[in-house]
């Protein structure tokens, strides 16, 4: 599209904060995919600029970005050459202090890592959709949500969505989050491919006529570069440069400070989400623990134990990083069997709640189904009478 070609700006909206977009402004129902809800709260967001690299199922959200763009939603778009140079162009573009919005999916999300790996260090505040897919041969395009495993070593703030709804606040939320300015690192929305991005759910969303405010960019950490403010750099020589000393002590400082600013998202979480975790039935003896579509699945396997008059809670992460540690801890003090259902097969969330709590031998590290399968209730409901003692028959 040439530059005569370029969609005009939409000037109509009215421009609010977070907090009045997510907990005030009135909402209606719609029912639409997980991302069309994606897309929808990128609408909202103010967007300034979306740069994508096509891979399933992470493609259709980004089409629908596209569509936006051509609506005057966004004022700058466009395909990079791979995600390499995606997440490469999103660190660059984040020197020019605009708002920014990318997402991939499984190998895409891989092949862009080292780039992403750098912008928490380099303070990027951008936001990364992940809609998640199988990245292990053989090949496949199916549902799972093992990629998550190499992301969160990286020092970027996580949330996992467990629907469209999720999908929609989380991905707003995730523009006020990296932009705080005591966080100024980026925000993942993660959520399952296919499972959530292609499949529609009821969504309660506020007029696209309301929009986040402008992204301040001078009031920021890093502050952006234009015709009035100099270049900026992170460390005046690189770290390489210099002796072995002094090149672990300037990057040691640094990578605490980024995750210090990793922790200190926390209470942003709770002020636009909630707070990290859901908790359903907190005096339970058994509870299940999940994020993303294996929570929807824990809930029902919640709903059928209560049936059951079995006394079984539900603790649904929505953060995975910062992971809510205490926050589980005080949730579980109690809890004699912690069951941890998974869409991946090395089970980094169950690793991650045994790393969490003083008892982790209480944790069932399980079920687990990957490369596409739905996770069933039904193998939830197994472990849940194993944990009582009681007999379950099994039947798929």
């Amino acid at each position: 599209m040439s530059a005569i070609e370029r969609p005009q700006p939409n000037k109509t909206k009215t421009f609010v904060d977070m907090d009045y977009l997510l907990h005030e402004a009135p909402r209606e129902q719609h029912f639409i995919t997980g991302a069309q809800a994606m897309a929808e709260a990128v609408k909202r967001a103010n967007v300034d600029m979306a740069i994508a690299y096509p891979i399933t199922p992470q493609s259709e959200v980004m089409h629908l970005v596209g569509d936006i763009y051509a609506q005057g939603h966004l004022k700058e778009y466009y395909r990079a050459e791979e995600e390499l140079g995606t997440m490469s162009a999103i660190a660059g573009a984040a020197r020019a202090g605009v708002r920014l919005f990318t997402a991939t999916s499984g190998p895409g999300l891989l092949r862009g890592l080292e780039a992403i790996a750098s912008w928490p260090g380099h303070r990027v505040p951008a936001v990364l959709g992940v809609l998640t897919r199988v990245v292990n041969a053989p090949l496949s395009i199916q549902p799972d949500n093992i990629e998550m495993a190499y992301l969160m070593h990286c020092g970027a703030v996580m949330l996992h969505a467990e629907n469209q709804q999720d999908t929609f606040d989380m991905t707003l939320a995730a523009f006020a989050i990296t932009e705080k300015v005591d966080v100024y690192i980026p925000v993942s929305v993660s959520t399952e491919g296919f499972f959530v991005t292609h499949a529609k759910g009821y969504v309660d969303m506020m007029s696209e006529d309301l929009a986040y405010k402008d992204f301040d960019s001078v009031a920021a950490p890093v502050p952006a570069m234009d015709n009035e403010t100099p270049p900026a750099r992170i460390q005046r020589d690189a770290p390489v440069q210099k002796s072995n000393f002094m090149s672990y002590l300037i990057h040691s400082v640094w990578q605490q400070e980024i995750w210090d600013s990793n922790r200190r998202a926390m209470k942003y979480i709770y002020q636009y989400l909630g707070g990290p975790i859901e908790v359903v039935n907190p005096d339970a003896d058994v509870f299940v623990i999940a994020s993303g579509c294996a929570a929807a699945q824990g809930r029902e396997a919640q709903r059928y134990a209560e049936e059951e008059n079995l006394n079984v809670g539900l603790i649904k992460v929505r953060a995975i990083r910062p992971f809510p540690i205490d926050e589980i801890n005080a949730a579980v003090k109690n809890a004699k069997t912690l069951i941890v259902p998974e869409h991946n097969i090395i089970g980094w969330l169950s690793k991650e709640v045994k790393a969490a709590i003083p008892n982790g031998g209480i944790v069932v590290e399980g079920p687990r189904v990957y490369g596409g399968m739905t996770l069933p209730v039904e193998l939830i409901m197994k472990e849940i009478y194993t944990a009582l003692g009681l007999e379950y028959d099994l039947k798929l």
